[in-house]
């Protein structure tokens, strides 16, 4: 048996049992791929797989079991090749950070350039995505590091450290009537169209539950993972809009009136996330805590050794 079984097997379980698409992301041949598979059956003396004619369906009891020793295996080899980069390379090499679409554009610039100041031999790679998206690219080791409000907590496998809390805002174009209430209510949000993000996003779980609690049914007109998106559309008065905090600047903004709303859909929390059993390089931990200087170095480990938890209040 040999490693490029073992990654065989796993891309074929992360490709659905689709040995086209699993050959296709590991840049060989599917027959390559089939055979692979077949060969390590034949070896352990066991089927892996099971199968209608000749496509793969599911795992059997035995394969589970098989997946779950490649996959300590294979975290391991990873782990052997970044403890050699960390000191073999130094300071040097190639940081991946999967993040929302806020968070890669509002709250990550000025900590990877303040990175990048401090690591120039290391270049930085942005994975977008939603976030599940963004925890399945560090639990597939595509990243090192994930950053997201939402659902980061629901996959196993992860260590999640809270990063930072935010709140809301209400933006609106200068003329609207909005802007003359003082103490602004959902019920007072619930009159108006609304521009906000879509359901897996950004603090969105909040807004909907918000409304729910008080019977309200708010008239979402759009939905946009990108803040400069629905403030655009505010700007033509198509609606208010219900954005994060950081998306807003007034100085850069200077179409749009935005109010905290905090005090309606309570404080949205932030989380980074590693890998559980993932060897991490020594720039990671400093990207970290420019992320948040509560996410000391040796706060981070004690955690990722499971000397200390990762609910601590921020």
């Amino acid at each position: 048996m040999n490693l490029h079984q073992f990654r065989f097997l796993q891309e074929a379980v992360r490709r659905n049992f689709n040995l086209t698409e699993a050959a296709r992301a590991l840049f060989t041949s599917q027959p390559g791929v089939s055979k692979a598979i077949i060969e390590l059956e034949d070896e352990l003396g066991v089927e892996i797989f099971s199968r209608h004619g000749k496509r793969i369906r599911k795992l059997t009891p035995p394969g589970e079991e098989v997946l779950r020793s490649v996959e300590i295996i294979m975290r391991e080899v990873g782990n052997l090749k970044r403890i050699g980069q960390n000191y073999a390379a130094q300071d040097s090499g190639q940081l991946t950070i999967a993040a929302t679409h806020t968070q890669a554009r509002y709250r990550l610039p000025l900590v990877v350039a303040e990175f990048r100041r401090r690591f120039p031999r290391v270049s930085v790679h942005l994975l977008q995505g939603n976030p599940d998206q963004v925890a399945a690219a560090v639990l597939e080791e595509r990243a090192d590091l994930a950053l997201a409000t939402e659902s980061l907590l629901d996959h196993a496998g992860l260590i999640t450290l809270p990063c930072y809390e935010w709140q809301h805002m209400v933006v609106t174009p200068k003329n609207h009537a909005l802007n003359d209430v003082a103490e602004l209510s959902l019920g007072d949000l619930a009159r108006y169209p609304i521009a906000t993000y879509g359901q897996a996003f950004t603090g969105r779980r909040r807004i909907d539950q918000a409304f729910a609690q008080h019977g309200l049914q708010p008239d979402i007109v759009l939905e946009a993972i990108d803040s400069d998106v629905l403030k655009t559309y505010v700007e033509l008065d198509l609606g208010i809009g219900l954005i994060a905090e950081m998306a807003f600047n007034p100085e850069r903004d200077t179409m749009l009136v935005g109010r905290p709303v905090g005090h309606l859909f309570g404080p949205n929390l932030t989380r980074v996330a590693f890998k559980q059993g993932v060897y991490q390089r020594g720039f990671v931990f400093v990207l970290a805590e420019l992320l948040s200087p509560r996410l000391s170095r040796k706060l981070v480990e004690q955690v990722l050794r499971g000397e200390a938890t990762g609910d601590f209040s921020i």
